[in-house]
Order: C-alpha cells, then sequence, then structure tokens
C-alpha cells in the first residue's frame, strides 16, 4: 500500500496526518518519519498518555518510520525505576514495541553539558545568584517586563570558572543556576533568560552520583529530539508557548531542527488527569495503589478489565484536535462494551444473592445444561452449567408485590431459567424483619433447555446459578472516580479531594458458575445481564475476586448509584 493509499484509508484523517503527509510529499525529512513518546518517569502512565502513545507510534507505524521510547529523566528528586519499568510495561501492554530506540534523557547529559558550554562562550548563558523569590520578582509577569539579574554581564571567564565548579559540586542546593541570555522584555515569560542547569545533590535512578547539576526540561527537551534525528515532536499544547524557546536553543547552537506540532491533550468527565494529583491519592491512602481499578492509569484501567484493543479504538475515535475539550467517560465505556462485547465468554453470576428452591425437583438431582460462550462468536462454542434444585438468583429479578410490566419473577408468575426450564413462583419464605429471604418455585419437566412445550409465551428470562456448585466470590462494583464531571469547575479554594466519590466501589459477595470460579487473574467475561467482569490478582484458590469492568450498557443514572 502506497503512502497515498494509506492516508485515504485512515478512520480519522486528523491535522497531524495532514501535515507528516504534506512533509513527506515536499521532502522535507527526505520522506522520513521519526517520533518519540518522552514521558518523565515520575509516575504511572494514564489513560491520556494512551491518546499521545497511539498517536507518536501510530503515525510512525502508518508511514514506515520509527517511535523511540524516551525517558525525559532531568529531575532525580521525583523519578525512580519503578515508574520507568511500568512506563515499558504499559507502552508494550498497549500493543506498541519500540525495537532498540530505548532511550534517556539522561543519556545525553554529557553533549547537553557542552551546549551549555558553547552558550556560556558565545556570551548567550551565564551564572545567576538570584535567590527563589528575586527570581519571580526579577522575571515580572507577562503585562511587564522583568529585571535583569546583578550577573547578567558578568565575563565569559567567570561564568565558564561558576559553571565548572557548579559541575565539581562545589555550591549547595539552589545556591545559582545557569541561564540563557535572551530577552527580559519578551512578552512571552518562557524567554526572560530561561534557567538551564540547578544545582541538585541527588542521587539519580539511571546515572547514580555521576551528576550534581542537572538540565531543566525545557533546556534538556529540544536537544533530545535533535540529538535523536526526530522529524516531527509531538506534544501537548501547553508546550506552544515554549516553542520558540527551542527553537532558540537550537537555533543559537546551529543544531538539526524537528518540528513541533502541539494537539489538544485529552480530558476526561470524573476523572482528574494529573499526575501529581493521582500520586496524592496513591500516597494519603485514598486508593488502593496505582493500578486500583478506579484510577485512570493504564495499570488500573488493565486490573479493572479493560482491553488494549478498547483503548486504542477510543483514542482514534475521539480524534486529534488543537481545541481543548471534555471528553465523556460513556464514550470510553462505550468502547470497552464493544471490544468485550466480541471476545468476553457468557457466564453466570449473581451479585445479589436471593435462594430459589425448585419445590418439584429432586433434593438430590442435579443436571447440565447447555450455554453458548460468546453469540457473537460460534467459534467460542459451549459449555455445560450445572444445574440443581436449589439455585441463586438476582433479587431485582424477584418482586412480591410486582408494578406493571414487571416480567420476571412474582407470585403466580412464571418465567424462563435461562438455557434450564419454566418456573412458576409458588410462595415466599420470609425472615423475622419480614424480608423475602427465600422463593419457592415449581418447574414444568417438559420445558428442559428453557423451552414452552405447548408453544405458551414467557416474557421473562432471568439467569441464575446452582447453590449445590456456586462459587463465593467477592465483587467490586466501580462508579465514578469523582462526583464532579469538571474538576476544573471547581469553585477556588475547593480541593479536588473534596469531590472524589464515596460509592466509587462497592464489594458485595456473589455467586458463580464453576467455570467462572475456576478462571485465571485477567481472564475477562460477560456475567449475563449484569455487566463485564474481569477476575482480579487478589483472588485465591476457590475463592474469586471479580472487578466490574463496565456494565452492560451506560446505565449510571447518577454518580453514586450504579446500576
Amino acid at each position: 500500500m502506497n503512502e497515498g493509499q494509506q492516508e485515504k484509508s485512515s478512520p480519522n484523517l486528523h491535522f497531524v496526518r495532514q501535515i507528516i503527509a504534506e512533509d513527506n510529499q515536499s521532502g522535507k525529512f527526505g520522506g522520513r518519519v521519526c517520533t518519540r513518546f518522552p514521558p518523565e518517569p515520575n509516575g504511572y502512565l494514564h489513560i491520556g498518555h494512551a491518546k499521545a502513545i497511539c498517536l507518536d507510534f501510530g503515525m510512525a507505524q502508518e508511514h514506515g518510520g520509527q517511535c523511540h521510547l524516551r525517558m525525559d529523566d532531568t529531575n532525580p528528586v521525583k523519578e525512580d525505576v519503578e515508574y520507568i519499568e511500568a512506563i515499558e510495561r504499559d507502552v508494550r501492554w498497549l500493543g506498541f514495541d519500540w525495537g532498540p530506540h530505548f532511550y534517556f534523557a539522561s543519556d545525553y547529559f554529557g553533549r547537553m553539558i557542552e551546549c551549555a558550554v558553547q552558550l556560556i562562550k558565545m556570551g548567550k548563558a551565564y551564572v545567576c545568584e538570584l535567590s527563589a523569590e528575586e527570581w519571580k520578582e526579577y522575571r515580572g509577569v507577562p503585562t511587564r517586563p522583568g529585571k535583569e539579574s546583578p550577573t547578567r554581564n558578568r565575563s565569559v571567564a567567570d561564568n565558564l570558572d561558576l559553571f565548572d565548579r557548579m559541575r565539581q559540586g562545589e555550591f549547595p542546593d539552589g545556591f545559582c543556576v545557569l541561564r540563557a541570555k535572551i530577552d527580559m522584555a519578551s512578552p512571552n515569560i518562557h524567554m526572560r533568560d530561561p534557567v538551564l542547569y540547578r544545582i541538585l545533590h541527588a542521587a539519580h535512578p539511571h546515572t547514580g552520583d555521576l551528576w550534581c547539576v542537572y538540565p531543566t526540561y525545557d533546556f534538556a527537551h529540544g536537544l533530545e529530539d535533535s540529538f535523536e534525528q526526530i522529524t516531527h515532536s509531538i506534544c501537548t499544547l501547553e508546550f506552544e508557548v515554549h516553542r520558540p524557546l527551542y527553537d532558540w536553543f537550537l537555533e543559537t547552537l546551529g543544531l538539526y531542527h524537528p518540528q513541533q506540532i502541539e494537539f489538544a491533550r485529552l480530558n476526561l468527565s470524573y476523572t482528574v488527569m494529573s499526575k501529581r494529583k493521582l500520586l496524592e491519592l496513591v500516597k494519603e491512602g485514598l486508593v488502593r495503589g496505582w493500578d486500583d481499578p478506579r484510577m485512570p492509569t493504564l495499570c488500573g484501567l488493565r486490573r479493572r478489565g479493560y482491553t488494549p484493543e478498547s483503548i486504542r479504538a477510543f483514542c482514534d475515535v475521539i480524534g486529534v484536535t488543537k481545541f481543548n475539550s471534555l471528553t465523556d467517560l460513556a464514550l470510553l465505556e462505550h468502547c470497552v462494551r464493544e471490544d468485550l462485547n466480541k471476545r468476553s465468554w457468557r457466564v453466570m453470576g449473581v451479585i445479589k444473592p436471593l435462594k430459589l428452591v425448585i419445590e418439584n425437583y429432586p433434593a438430590d438431582g442435579e443436571e447440565t445444561f447447555e450455554a453458548v460462550n460468546n453469540p457473537e462468536d460460534p467459534s467460542a462454542g459451549t459449555h455445560r452449567v450445572p444445574f440443581s434444585r436449589e439455585l441463586w438468583i438476582e433479587q431485582d429479578d424477584f418482586m412480591e408485590m410486582p408494578q406493571k410490566k414487571f416480567f420476571r419473577l412474582a407470585p403466580g408468575q412464571e418465567v424462563r431459567l435461562r438455557y434450564a426450564c419454566l418456573v412458576t413462583c409458588t410462595g415466599v419464605v420470609k425472615n423475622a424483619a419480614g424480608e423475602v429471604v427465600e422463593v419457592r418455585c415449581t418447574y414444568d419437566p417438559l420445558s428442559r433447555g428453557g423451552t414452552s412445550p405447548d408453544g405458551r409465551k414467557v416474557k421473562g428470562t432471568i439467569h441464575w446459578v446452582s447453590a449445590r456448585h456456586a462459587m463465593a466470590s467477592e465483587m467490586r462494583l466501580y462508579d465514578r472516580l469523582f462526583t464532579v464531571e469538571n474538576l476544573a469547575d471547581l469553585p477556588d479554594g475547593k480541593d479536588f479531594r473534596e469531590a472524589l466519590n464515596p460509592a466509587a466501589l462497592t464489594v458485595v459477595p456473589g455467586f458463580v458458575e464453576p467455570s467462572a470460579g475456576q478462571a485465571v487473574a485477567g481472564t475477562r467475561f460477560q456475567f449475563e445481564r449484569i455487566g463485564y467482569f474481569s477476575v482480579d490478582p487478589d483472588s485465591k484458590p476457590g475463592f474469586p475476586v471479580f472487578n466490574r469492568t463496565v456494565t452492560l450498557k451506560d446505565s449510571y443514572k447518577a454518580v453514586g448509584a450504579p446500576a
């Protein structure tokens, strides 16, 4: 397939695709496409990063190019090997591979030092000893020019000496910094003599104690792209205002110049996309960890039962634009349902158990009925479901005083037990509080398999689990993490933690048929009529734990009240 055909067949012809296609057509980079995904290893990746990953790797794949995975590890105080390994794991899980192109910003620290020294020699950088408070005052605001540092015009020789002493560890943290000499009156505040290097006596997860000065993100980022010969440096909109600074560094140093393209980041309703805030939730014990299924992290979504295919489909559906907007979480859930519907086995499980006793079925009798594994995939075949006199059904499938058009189980009313037979309610057993704890029924022996022997119409069909064969389990039901659709709308002074949804996780006991109860962690099922579930790693032999991945339909009537 040639380049034009690739573009024509693309499902979402967004502006980034168009820019790359035009560059290839004009021969701007010799027809070469090289992108990169450059996360900072200071936290776990979330669904917002998935959009960037799909875009960076996707554009390279579409054009026969390559995408680098690079750790932007310029701040050792916040970085950790745990995050580096998690990032690799998550990118691979999404279905992408960087081949031999795995890099670290710290791989280039030596070359960055050389660039800094070159700027000093050109009279374009100087050592500044302003304190953090003085720095803010001197920098000014966008509507008012800044003031020059008292040391801005010291000699090249003095600056070289001071920078060398910084590198040798002579000064304590925060004593001085190396700044670029650009324009303190620029309306773009990022051009007002930005910091290039600061002193940090901290061990680095990749380089250890080799360095005690570290480049700032703004100085390092454009250089890394240049060193790696990136063609299209795709980043989110907040970096648009930084682009003139990246351009100044590369042009002043006479280095190879990639093209930077900005797009709108993903903002998802009822969700927070700040790694700092997510880290606070973890550290404060407000969630069970980075992989808590309530979290929007990729490891959290994976544990909840989301598939990489559904996330990639979601990223394709939302597209790539230049405009910030809020994407409805329901769209992500729709993509998950669409994918799980095709791949998940149908099994029966009960999350609100109510005992049902079939009075005219032998007390010691049992048999099995054939159940379809997946009606969307005939090749998935069938499995056998055990049946006995006592069953578990859903509480919601029985009503002692039924409302109009309630076609499930009620006194005198007949329903179909999925795959098994027809039963008619004959009575109930109540506890001392007057609550129904058992439903009594009779079954039609001629209706085995769930068919009506005389052609009578039975409107209601309910699912069930044989009490004798059921496996007791823990069901974890999830709702929105926050009660506020857009956290940006929180009033000033209100902490985001105050918007946490107390009903984001509900744990209930349940029962499942044996085929589901013996599945390994990560196995996904559709519990008929309830939703899609995944086996959690917390499961133990004989006692499975299930996470509800998503309901069968968008049935969240209100936050805090899952269906």
